[in-house]
């Protein structure tokens, strides 16, 4: 499958609001960030809110750079890697105080939820997604 822009995007949106959101419910209560439960939860649903949204923001990036090779995508590989510079974008927004509503999360917490939603979306895009969306593969990551 080559993923057209489109169908990036759809898939980022929709793992991260199925996945993300089911994973952050059942860490939250678990992440040590020493605020009461609700406020976590304030906080850690704001954190996946803002990856969503600049997530979408660097689809088009992404989309740029591939146009610079041959198969106009990259390998499966580099779709963890880009966990890399995205959790170090949004942390830098957190810590800063570029985002006063979530202002407040210690950086263990923030790595531990942004690393193991990151993986568990990104193996639910390279594996089980295939299955119940058998479509999805040959409509370029499409959903709708």
């Amino acid at each position: 499958m080559l993923p057209t822009l489109n169908g990036r995007i759809q898939t980022r949106v929709f793992l991260l609001a199925v996945v993300g959101s089911a994973w952050t419910a059942v860490i939250t209560p678990a992440l040590p960030t020493g605020a009461p439960l609700g406020a976590s939860y304030r906080v850690t649903f704001s954190v996946l809110l803002v990856v969503t949204v600049l997530g979408v923001l660097w689809e088009f990036l992404y989309h740029g750079i591939q146009q610079f090779r041959w198969e106009k995508d990259w390998p499966t590989l580099f779709g963890l890697l880009t966990a890399v510079p995205e959790g170090l974008l949004v942390w830098f927004l957190v810590a800063g105080g570029a985002i006063p509503w979530v202002a407040g999360i210690p950086g263990p917490a923030f790595a531990l939820h942004f690393v193991t939603t990151w993986v568990l979306v990104w193996l639910a895009a390279n594996g089980p997604m295939r299955v119940p969306f058998v479509h999805w593969r040959f409509n370029g990551g499409r959903l709708i």
